[in-house]
C-alpha cells in the first residue's frame, strides 16, 4: 500500500478506539492524519505524537459533531494546514445512552442520530468541494454490525441510526461517482473499546462473545485493515459501495 503515503487522512473521532487504531496505522504507512476530536483532546495529541513518531504529519482538531457549523471549520482548519483532504473516515459515533423504546425522549434520540448520523452528512458535505478540487477522493463510513441484527439492550436507536450510515454509503457512492469519490463502510462488531468499556456492563458483554464464532471480542487494530485496503487506490480503485464486516463471524450477511 505504498500509494497511502503522503496522503492526508482525516479521521473524525480518532482520539481513541478504533479511529486511534486507524490513525496509528495509516501514519505507520505514511499518510498524514488529522486526528479529530471532540473531548478528549489530551488522548487526541497522544495518538497524532505516535503519528508523529513514524515521521508523517498529525494534527488534532477539535469540534462537537453535533454542529455542523463546527464540522464546517473543522475540515476547513485541516485543509488550511494540510493543503487537501484526501481521505476522510466517518467515524465519530456514540451509543450514548442505553434506554428501552418507551423511555427514549426526543433529546436522546436527537443526539444519537445527530452524532451517528447527521455527522456523516455534514461532514461529507464538507469535503465534497474540497475532494471535488482535488480531482477526486475517498470516504469510509463506519457503521455496525448492529445495523445488520437490530442492535442490543436498549440500543435500539443506535443500531438505527447505523442503519442510516449503511445505507447512505450506497446513495453516495452511486451520486459521488462523477465526481471521482469512492465511497465504502466499515462495519465492526463487538471491539473492546472505550465505548464498550462505558456502555457494556462485563455480564452483556460475554452475552456476545458466547454470539461469535470465533469465540472473542475483536481488538481497535483489527479493524485498520479494512480502512487501509479501502483508502488504497491500489488495492481498491474498483470497490466502491461496499460494506465490509469485521466482526468474527457474528454476522455473515
Amino acid at each position: 500500500m505504498l500509494d497511502l503515503a503522503g496522503k492526508v487522512v482525516f479521521i473524525s473521532g480518532a482520539s481513541t478506539g478504533i479511529g486511534a487504531a486507524a490513525a496509528r496505522a495509516f501514519g505507520a504507512r505514511g499518510a498524514h492524519v488529522v486526528v479529530h476530536y471532540n473531548s478528549s483532546a489530551k488522548e487526541a495529541e497522544l495518538v497524532a505524537a505516535d503519528v508523529r513518531e513514524t515521521g508523517s504529519k498529525a494534527i488534532t482538531i477539535g469540534a462537537d459533531v453535533r454542529d455542523s457549523n463546527a464540522i464546517n471549520k473543522a475540515v476547513a482548519s485541516a485543509v488550511e494546514q494540510l493543503g487537501r483532504i484526501d481521505v476522510l473516515i466517518n467515524n465519530a459515533g456514540s451509543l450514548v445512552k442505553r434506554e428501552p423504546l418507551e423511555k427514549v425522549t426526543d433529546e436522546l434520540f436527537d443526539d444519537i442520530v445527530n452524532i451517528n448520523a447527521r455527522s456523516v452528512v455534514a461532514f461529507t458535505r464538507a469535503v465534497i468541494p474540497v475532494m471535488r478540487g482535488q480531482g477526486g477522493g475517498n470516504i469510509i463510513n463506519v457503521t455496525s454490525v448492529a445495523a445488520r441484527h437490530g442492535g442490543g439492550p436498549g440500543a435500539l436507536i443506535y443500531a438505527a441510526s447505523k442503519g442510516f450510515v449503511s445505507t447512505i454509503t450506497r446513495g453516495m457512492a452511486k451520486e459521488l461517482l462523477a465526481d471521482k469519490i469512492r465511497v465504502n463502510a466499515v462495519a465492526p462488531g463487538v471491539i473492546m473499546t472505550p465505548f464498550q468499556e462505558r456502555f457494556t456492563t462485563p455480564e452483556q458483554l460475554e452475552a456476545f462473545r458466547k454470539t461469535i464464532p470465533m469465540g472473542r471480542i475483536g481488538d481497535p487494530d483489527e479493524c485498520s485493515g479494512a480502512f487501509l485496503y479501502l483508502a488504497s487506490e491500489q488495492m481498491s480503485g474498483y470497490v466502491t459501495g461496499q460494506i465490509i464486516e469485521v466482526n468474527g463471524g457474528q454476522y455473515m450477511p
